[in-house]
Parts: C-alpha cells; structure tokens; sequence
C-alpha cells in the first residue's frame, strides 16, 4: 500500500537513513514500497532525551530508522520500559508499554513509536509540560 506524504516548504524528513529536504513550495510525495520514514517533528535528537518516556521513545526511534542495526538499541530500550512501567500504577499506560513491547519484538517500530508518543504525552500532562488534551504524536507511515 503506496505512503502518500504532502510536506511543507522547507520540511525536513528522513527516508531509509537519508535526511531529505522539500524545496520552496508544497510537494506530494507517493512512496510505492515499504520504506523507514519519519518526519522532523518526530525526529528526537539525543539532547531531548530527558525524561523517562523519552528514554524509551529514542532507542524505538533508533530501531526504526537502522533496522538492520535494531539489535545495538534493543537492550537499552528494554532497560528503559522496564524502568518505566515499574513507577506507572495507570493501568492503561502500562498496557501501551505491553503494546510498545509487542510491536518491537514484531519489528514493527513505527507502530511502538506512535505508542511512545502516547507516554510522552501522559509524561508531559503529569509533569505539566504541555496543556491537557495538546497532542504530541504524529502523522507519517
């Protein structure tokens, strides 16, 4: 099933290891075959690795984007949703975690980091980071 991106002026995104860069209009790109995309907004550089969901969505992020590598983020990924899930009592973020956990056994990272986004955002409302109901995920296949 082809991926259809509409991208921004300038917008900035990484394509199977590539960072790719939109020229000065919009554009509409079709991709025809599987490939790790991710948009800037969801690209997190190590300096934002600062809070405990934070921790977790990186090394998922990692897997995704050298899949051929996954295996060197895979261990401090593990130590990191352990961490986690051993201070959260909310029995529906513990069952994301579960979920987190699955896909990436699977190889299905995309879909474990569109989870994270979720804690990220459960992270910043009890932190009071961002208003409750402000969303943080994002909109790339």
């Amino acid at each position: 099933m082809p991926l259809k991106l509409s991208l921004r002026p300038g917008e900035k995104f990484v394509l199977n290891g590539a960072v790719v860069q939109n020229g000065d209009r919009r554009a509409v790109m079709v991709l025809q075959n599987k490939a790790s995309v991710l948009r800037e907004k969801d690209i997190m550089q190590p300096d934002e690795v600062h809070t405990p969901a934070r921790r977790i969505y990186f090394p998922v992020m990692m897997m995704y984007l050298e899949e051929a590598n996954a295996e060197r983020f895979y261990d401090e990924f593990v130590r990191r949703l352990t961490e986690f899930m051993g201070v959260i009592s909310n029995p529906t973020v513990l069952a994301e975690c579960v979920n987190i956990s699955k896909f990436c056994m699977a190889r299905e990272y995309y879909k474990a980091l569109m989870l994270c986004r979720k804690l990220i955002e459960y992270e910043d409302e009890r932190l009071g980071n961002v208003p409750t109901g402000v969303s943080a995920g994002g909109d790339a296949g």
